[in-house]
């Protein structure tokens, strides 16, 4: 753990010379930095059985730390490239196990809690634009500075993050500065292809007019369910994502909704013929086959209702056939929530955020995890199902110049990995995050 810490201040010590500048002149170069650590504790809660993918209802407290580099240039006219290496460590409550939205959204199912370097964004972006309606755009993380047209066509290639172009929710989409729960960082029903560090290779395209946007993207896909071995076999396993923006104003506020759809092709695992197989004690792994597919939607809606005020709402659905490959084992979410700025008590940089969510199964997926099956991230050995409940309140203070926040949070989760008979779980949260 001192090694970590000492790659992480070293990055800091580096990344408060090298922050870009802010400035709405055409910036050539953008250089910026965040960090974020989210320690979390549990009190021991009631379980009168724990499989192998169960949170252990032992008392626990873990931590979690990334840090990136956001590098941006300027290549040609329109032309953009991106760079993000990151360094990520420590560990979720039991291994990242035992619940679907989980309560950490900076942790990943990896093997080990030891610091890894790894290259989480290298992609490059062409944008062609048109018409005389301009936005300015400041200097920020993988954001260069200057004016852009409200009316343009843009294609990126290479390493990014779904979340980075897609169901990018006002409120409720980064569990670095807004909501932990891995069920309001995103749809939670969109199994949206990643590695198990959440980055995928693939292309997107995007057409944008003054009050709306249409974006597609096509990536490849993994080996196996939340590894980081892509598939070669790119006609037989890949994914392609659809989503129309919709951005509107009532009575002078601003608002958006999203419509997600999805389509994902592999080499998946079935929960029925699992069972088919073996009733007793179903394995999907054992049932992979190409020709395999998943698909859904998702509906996102935020809205601000005062200068300080906004709230928001998701709902989603996938078919639950086969197995979950990419994200989290939610096969159907409902989540609204609302964010309070802190103007009324003179902290206007200061936020109180208040969300709850619903996730739910298939019925192939429910009757696959009580008869003893396993997936990824769930799994207790048998299932008396019910809805997986959950609400988070966070508070998030500006320490220091908008550039140190720390957030305390709270979520209560009813039902953890769907099960009446486990829980109900208390997390207690706090996440310092630095951004320069």
């Amino acid at each position: 753990m001192k090694k970590l810490i000492l790659i992480h201040l070293l990055l800091i010590a580096f990344a408060t010379h090298s922050f870009g500048q802010d400035t709405v002149k055409q910036s050539r170069f953008s250089l910026h930095f965040q960090q974020t650590i989210i320690t979390q504790y549990k009190p021991a809660f009631s379980a009168p059985y724990t499989g192998q993918n169960s949170l252990l209802p032992t008392e626990e407290t873990q931590s979690s730390i990334t840090s990136t580099l956001f590098g941006a240039a300027r290549l040609w006219k329109g032309a953009e490239a991106y760079f993000n290496p990151e360094i990520s460590g420590g560990a979720g409550l039991s291994k990242t196990l035992g619940v679907a939205g989980f309560p950490n959204g900076e942790t990943f199912r990896v093997g080990a809690a030891e610091p890894k370097i790894y290259i989480a964004r290298l992609y490059f972006k062409q944008n062609f634009e048109w018409g005389k309606e301009k936005d300015t755009i400041n200097d920020d993380a993988n954001q260069l500075a200057g004016l852009k047209s409200k009316r343009y066509f843009s294609i990126a290639i290479g390493k990014f993050g779904m979340a980075d172009f897609f169901d990018g929710n006002e409120f409720s989409h980064d569990p670095r500065t807004q909501f932990m729960n891995w069920s309001l960082m995103d749809n939670a029903a969109w199994d949206y292809p990643a590695n198990t560090r959440g980055y995928v290779l693939g292309a997107t395209a995007e057409l944008g007019q003054p009050d709306w946007t249409l974006r597609f993207a096509f990536t490849m896909v993994t080996t196996q369910a939340n590894m980081s071995t892509w598939d070669r076999q790119i006609r037989k396993a890949n994914t392609q994502t659809l989503e129309f923006e919709k951005r509107y104003a009532l009575s002078g506020k601003k608002g958006t909704v999203r419509v997600l759809g999805f389509l994902n092709n592999g080499k998946f695992g079935s929960y029925r013929e699992a069972i088919n197989q073996n009733p007793t004690a179903p394995d999907v792994d054992s049932t992979h086959a190409y020709g395999r597919h998943k698909y859904g939607f998702g509906i996102s809606a935020d809205q601000c209702l005062a200068r300080d005020f906004g709230v928001f709402a998701k709902v989603s659905y996938n078919d639950g056939h086969n197995e979950t490959w990419f994200f989290t084992e939610i096969d159907r979410s409902v989540s609204f929530g609302a964010v309070l700025k802190g103007s009324s008590w003179k902290r206007a940089d200061d936020e109180l955020g208040l969300a709850f969510v619903g996730n739910g199964l298939s019925r192939d997926h429910r009757d696959y995890l009580a008869a003893g099956g396993y997936g990824f991230l769930i799994g207790d050995g048998k299932l008396n199902y019910s809805p997986e409940m959950i609400a988070e309140l966070y508070y998030k203070v500006n320490a220091y110049q908008k550039k140190i926040w720390l957030s305390p949070d709270y979520q209560f989760i009813l039902h953890p990995a769907y099960n009446a008979d486990r829980g109900p779980v208390n997390v207690f949260g706090l996440r310092a995050h630095v951004e320069f």
